[in-house]
Formats: C-alpha cells, structure tokens, sequence
C-alpha cells in the first residue's frame, strides 16, 4: 500500500494537542496498576519467542507477496497508543495499492464492506488467517502495543468516536493490542459501541488468567482460520 497519508498531518498534529491537552491527562492521571508491569513483562517475552518462532513465516509471506503483488511488502500506518502517543503501526499488505485513499474516509461496517473489494488473493488468506499482524511484535517489543487490548485506531477516527462515545477516552489508558476481548468474543463486525463495551471490560478486569486465555482463543481461532483457508 502507499505510503501516503490519507489526511494532512498537520490536521494530525492538531489532534494530537487535544488529545494530550484533553484525553491524554485524563488517561495519564488514571492510578496505575501492578498488573500492567507483569502483563509488560509477559509481552517482552512472548514477542521474543513467537518472533524467533515466526521468522520462517516472515521470510515467506514477504517473498510471496512481492511475487504475487510487488512492492511494498509492508503497510505502515499512524494509530494512537497508550496515553494518547501516536505510533507507527506495521502490517503485512493485504490490500491493493492506494487502496488506503479509496477507503480511508470510512468507518464501522461501511469499511468492512468496502474493504472486501479491495483485498488481494494473497491479502484475503493473510487478513482471514491474522497472520498479516506477525510484524506487529516489533510494535509489542518497543511498547507501543500489547498481546491484549483495545486494537489501535487512526487518530482522526479516534477523534471523531471521543465525541460520539463519551468514554471512549478511557481506550487510552491501557496499551492497544494485537487481540482483545472484542475481537476474540464477536469479531471484527461488531458495532464501535459494542467494542468499546467489551474494550472497557479490559481495562477494569485486566489480569494474567484473562490475558492468557484471550491468547489461548486467540492462537486456537488463528490455527482454525490458517488451516480452514490453506
């Protein structure tokens, strides 16, 4: 996919000061928890060893998708993260070059829908099989992400979703993750309101029992998913 952004970032920067003026010292002030130092410790280890395991995969998912698709291999894209930090989020591409400017005003599941045209044959298997996310461990090991969280949303969607849902703010207190209660329990169709319910279940109960069995479904549905579309 191009590396164009989809929206001017000096509209980014703009957003990026109301969330920490606003959003941002509401998260930043919210008690921290034990919990969140061994769910950190937890995070640093697995992606050590899934990214040891995986790098077989990595060499070649690149090599087919340059074959099948060209360049780039990677889509690289600005979410908001933990205390309202704008990072660089890494995926396998899936979809079709430029595809990001045909669907970036999008949302929900108008984006689902549209978002189905647009996946290339190698794409569709990777999205189905999750496996487009491996590069995302380098994200997990830097600390921008976690295994289990709310998954990371554009900055001019989270925006827009802040004033639409009032404690949608609340996202920012935990790290975005690579799965989590939403998508292990209803899947990516799920209303915005319906994930931020489940989202906030996250945020209140986190523990080790609930990380590690989010990661347990989460491996079980990816290996079903893998097999079934192989």
């Amino acid at each position: 996919m191009s590396g164009e952004r989809v929206y001017d970032r000096r509209v980014a920067v703009r957003l990026e000061d109301t969330l920490i003026s606003g959003y941002t010292r509401l998260a930043a002030e919210t008690p921290r928890r034990r919990i969140d130092v061994e769910l950190r410790i937890l995070d640093v280890l697995f992606a050590m060893i899934f990214g040891l395991l995986l790098l077989p995969a990595v060499a070649v998912i690149a090599i087919a998708t340059l074959a099948s698709d060209g360049r780039p291999v990677l889509y690289r894209g600005e979410r908001v993260g933990r205390h309202g930090r704008f990072f660089t989020i890494a995926k396998f591409r899936t979809l079709r070059h430029d595809a990001e400017e045909r669907l970036g005003p999008f949302l929900g599941d108008e984006l689902v829908r549209r978002t189905e045209v647009e996946y290339t044959r190698l794409g569709r298997w990777l999205k189905a099989s999750q496996l487009d996310e491996i590069p995302q461990l380098w994200n997990v090991l830097r600390g921008d992400m976690s295994f289990v969280g709310p998954r990371p949303i554009r900055p001019r969607f989270f925006a827009e979703l802040a004033g639409d849902l009032p404690a949608y703010w609340q996202r920012l207190v935990v790290r975005p993750g690579l799965t989590g209660l939403a998508q292990m329990r209803r899947g990516y169709e799920t209303s915005m309101a319906e994930k931020l319910a489940h989202d906030l279940e996250w945020i209140a109960d986190r523990s080790m029992p609930l990380y590690l069995r989010t990661l347990v479904a989460t491996g079980w549905r990816v290996l079903r998913q893998t097999v079934g579309r192989g």
